[in-house]
């Protein structure tokens, strides 16, 4: 059972050739993004450009645990598809972050 907020983070940060940009987008809109945001376990998925500076693309994904990164589904949608082939050659910065989140719990007020 997951919490409302999850149990885990994978941030993406990555950079493109700029003549790949369109090509790009257009290959994490429609295949890359709705893999990971319909793959068992990952809860939400947003996307960022930099209104200034480097990496120009964000990807956050909620996850259910970390562990999510590890599961069967989540391996078989990590196989690289041609066009992900591709759209890989030109990427000039890749980064990629998982997290356990580690916010406390709210502390609860005792009875009198």
């Amino acid at each position: 059972m997951s919490t409302p907020n999850g149990r885990g983070l994978m941030i993406a940060m990555i950079d493109v050739e700029p003549e790949w940009e369109e090509e790009f987008n257009r290959w994490y809109d429609e295949e890359h993004f709705p893999d990971r945001v319909n793959c068992p376990g990952f809860l939400s998925g947003r996307r960022f450009v930099a209104v200034d500076g480097s990496p120009k693309y964000l990807a956050v994904y909620e996850l259910e645990s970390p562990e999510v990164m590890q599961s069967e589904a989540y391996k078989k949608i990590s196989q690289q598809s041609p066009w992900t082939k591709r759209i890989h050659e030109h990427l000039t910065s890749v980064k990629r972050n998982v997290y356990v989140e580690i916010t406390p719990k709210p502390k609860t007020a005792k009875a009198e």
